[in-house]
């Protein structure tokens, strides 16, 4: 077997089992955050298409709200652990001005509105297939091929937080709470 091919079946199996790289001692894999101060915030980029309901979806739909952007896909363990607390903030924090909006990156729609419906999603999804909004994201901030991965974008449009790996509902209200 050659060396593409070689990296291409360790790249497929690390993402199949939901791992965006190499594990730490507790078999988790890594996690990174960051948080940004409002004068080193970027620009969340307008994130279209359609979503895997078949309706037109964008980052500029929830415009004047904090908004959750996380990325996913049916196959991560992750992904799936992290589906629950992603709709209890959407419906809790609905009132205080925060939306969530998945990005599905499944190839098939329906895979991912089967995990939706499953998982009881209270949040519609982006599908992205071939991670081409994705790839609009500012370098740098996440691992694009490791799922899932989380940004909190203010009410202005700019990405404050940056969260790579599972994420919690006590770590979601922590990085909401400062921008409500």
């Amino acid at each position: 077997m050659n060396i593409a091919k070689t990296a291409g079946l360790v790249l497929a199996l690390l993402m199949a089992s939901g791992c965006a790289g190499p594990e730490l001692d507790d078999g988790q894999a890594p996690r990174l955050q960051e948080t940004f101060a409002p004068a080193h915030r970027q620009k969340m980029p307008d994130l279209a298409g359609t979503a895997i309901d078949g309706r037109p979806i964008a980052v500029h739909d929830y415009r004047g709200n904090v908004l959750v952007v996380n990325a996913w896909a049916s196959w991560c363990g992750p992904c799936r652990a992290e589906a629950r607390d992603l709709s209890a903030v959407h419906t809790t924090l609905r009132t205080r001005g925060v939306r969530v909006m998945g990005v599905d990156t499944d190839a098939s729609r329906a895979a991912g509105a089967a995990f939706a419906r499953e998982h009881h999603l209270t949040y519609r999804s982006l599908h992205d297939p071939k991670i081409v909004q994705l790839l609009r994201i500012p370098k740098g901030l996440v691992n694009p091929q490791g799922y899932p991965y989380t940004f909190v974008v203010d009410r202005q449009g700019r990405i404050a937080a940056a969260r790579m790996g599972q994420i919690s509902r006590a770590e979601l209200d922590a990085l909401v709470e400062p921008l409500l």
